[in-house]
């Protein structure tokens, strides 16, 4: 695809637990933007609920793009009170509304219709062979790739593998979104190792040169809304994993090593003193296939937009 593009990062000007006045703030400088580069009627494709006021502000064709139930995170209550209203907002006002989990297909379908379009991957970018990264502890190393996140991430279950295998480089690569009691927890311990961001041509290699991929997630309401990403990435390599039973994991307990957190530390030091040879059932699908599901998904939005701009 061509053509030029314009990318805006807002800096988020007060923490949002202080009310509204940032998210209001956001919308506006979207909204100035888009009128200095002369668009007219943009399509508005929101994946943070903070931007849902842009959907009845400017009547611009719109996908809700749901890929976290935030509303069963462990936040507090008056962030939870927030989130809740834009969530209404969005479903009530966005001319469509898309979800990438059954769960949350289920949940937010309770209101009006979804659109259920999973996450993919791109083959290709994981099985191309890459060198050893330069960051990357000596082996044996035990690799999680994906945000650090408390509501998501079982820290304490990293703990005791790290303290129970000590000779083990737990290493975790992704944005560091932590408490920051949970970061010092973990940064105390010697063999644990925080890599933080890494840019996405990159990521492929800690995979392929892991010697076995963590996916120590907490089992909780949230994370069973959620459709991983790693995990279709896990498919595509012949790197033994290890993970809780999540969604999006539990479902490939045939292919992966799925246990309980109380058996977890057993099952990564199982396979590190034998490796098992894994063949995958099937491919997982595509980014490219999702984007023609998507592609339908803005195409009816446009139309209903247009179709009331009309009325």
């Amino acid at each position: 695809m061509t053509g030029v593009r314009h990318v805006l990062r807002p800096l988020t000007p007060l923490p949002r637990r202080l009310g509204s006045f940032s998210d209001r703030v956001l919308c506006r400088w979207v909204v100035d933007t888009a009128r200095g580069l002369g668009f007219t009627h943009p399509t508005l494709w929101p994946n943070d609920v903070a931007y849902a006021s842009l959907i009845r502000r400017t009547g611009w064709p719109t996908v809700d793009d749901v890929t976290d139930d935030w509303l069963l995170a462990p936040f507090a209550p008056q962030e939870i009170a927030r989130l809740r209203v834009l969530d209404e907002i969005a479903l009530a006002h966005a001319h469509e509304v898309v979800a990438c989990s059954p769960v949350l297909a289920a949940s937010r379908g309770k209101q009006r219709d979804v659109t259920l379009v999973p996450n993919g991957v791109v083959r290709e970018h994981f099985r191309s062979p890459r060198p050893r990264p330069r960051d990357l502890p000596f082996a044996p190393t035990a690799v999680y790739v994906g945000t650090l996140h408390d509501s998501r991430l079982d820290v304490d279950l990293l703990i005791e593998l790290a303290r129970s295998l000590t000779e083990l480089s737990v290493v975790l690569v992704g944005p560091d979104a932590l408490h920051v009691a949970s970061r010092r927890r973990i940064t105390a311990l010697p063999n644990i190792h925080v890599l933080g961001s890494r840019p996405y041509a990159d990521v492929p290699a800690y995979y392929q040169h892991a010697d076995i991929i963590l996916v120590p997630h907490r089992a909780t309401a949230f994370t069973e809304s959620l459709d991983p990403i790693n995990a279709y990435e896990c498919l595509l390599l012949d790197v033994p994993v290890v993970a809780t039973p999540v969604a999006g994991f539990r479902e490939l307990e045939a292919c992966l090593d799925v246990v309980p957190a109380e058996f977890f530390v057993a099952a990564v030091q199982a396979v590190l003193a034998a490796p098992p040879r894994r063949q995958d059932p099937s491919e997982p699908t595509t980014w490219a296939e999702r984007a023609d599901e998507f592609e339908l998904v803005l195409a009816r939005a446009r139309a209903c937009a247009e179709k009331a701009l009309s009325d």
